[in-house]
């Protein structure tokens, strides 16, 4: 590159600063009947998959803690 030359550098975007990052992915087989209760929680809790499961866990993750 000469001193002519001019550099354009992008700047790639970044989603919100989090200190709890989400890298892991899950992935399951349910049953039909699980997947319609699934998608009547996402339709009736204003929540996405990743959200009821992550409830989910918690749940039961706190019952067992008991």
């Amino acid at each position: 590159m000469n001193k002519s030359e001019v550099r354009i550098i992008e700047n790639k975007k970044m989603g919100r600063p989090t200190n709890n990052p989400k890298n892991e992915e899950l992935k399951v087989r349910i049953s039909q009947s699980d997947k319609k209760k699934l998608e009547y929680c996402i339709k009736n809790g204003n929540k996405n998959k990743s959200e009821i499961v992550r409830e989910g866990i918690d749940k039961v993750y706190n019952e067992l803690k008991k």
